[in-house]
């Protein structure tokens, strides 16, 4: 059940951009049926796509983009971004991308002026620079999912470095990291093992229950 709702999961998030893929490792026991040890997220890079949205944006390399949640810092590398109310550079979430040269908060921009965007992650409207977006490598293994695209820390309290080398691809947008064909084959799989599995419990089921009737009957 628990690979039919990932693999399910994977492929619903086929189109998400920047949605990464969760995949699992399997443990074999003596009835050599394989058993879910745990989940992992393949964090591999998407394929990147021209959008022409100057508020998109793709990274090409490590690292993810880092928002100010409601909670603390929020990772994604969904770069479908957007001017909030408030003039500022956020995602659909209400979001906002961190300023590395403000301590962390919100870049403002004025929504009447065309925004550009470096591959360093400068920020400029008009030849003036407004900031620089924060790019982080948080350890795969300190995250954990947040919905669809985001991902939050789990222990708040470790340094996370910036990225190195990672450019920041304006007008582009990376999309999922599912493989669609693997998965669906993968999908049918599962569905006959659950199924393979269910007619063994049913047959097991109805063994015990007949085992109980004829006891009844010898007493």
């Amino acid at each position: 059940m628990e690979s039919l709702d990932m693999l399910a999961n994977n492929i619903a998030n086929s189109a998400t951009a920047g949605f990464k893929s969760d995949r699992e490792f399997y443990g074999l026991y003596q009835s050599q049926l394989p058993v879910i040890e745990r989940q992992w997220t393949d964090y591999s890079q998407g394929t990147l796509i021209q959008t022409g949205n100057p508020l998109d944006l793709a990274l090409n390399g490590q690292g993810m983009f880092a928002l100010n949640g409601p909670n603390g810092i929020v990772y994604t590398r969904a770069g479908n971004f957007q001017i909030s109310r408030n003039n500022q550079l956020a995602n659909a979430g209400g979001y906002t991308l961190r300023d590395v040269r403000n301590n962390g908060n919100p870049i403002n921009v004025d929504p009447a002026q065309p925004v550009e965007i470096s591959k360093t992650g400068v920020v400029s409207q008009g030849g003036q620079e407004l900031g620089q977006i924060e790019i982080d490598a948080p350890d795969a293994q300190a995250l954990a999912k947040m919905g669809s695209t985001n991902f939050s820390l789990t222990d708040k309290s470790s340094a996370i470095p910036a990225a190195a080398g990672t450019e920041i691809l304006q007008g582009q947008i990376e999309q999922s990291n599912v493989p669609v064909s693997e998965s669906a084959v993968k999908l049918v799989g599962i569905m006959r093992q659950f199924e393979m599995l269910q007619r063994a419990i049913t047959l097991d089921t109805d063994m015990t229950k007949r085992a109980i009737d004829e006891v009844a009957k010898v007493s």
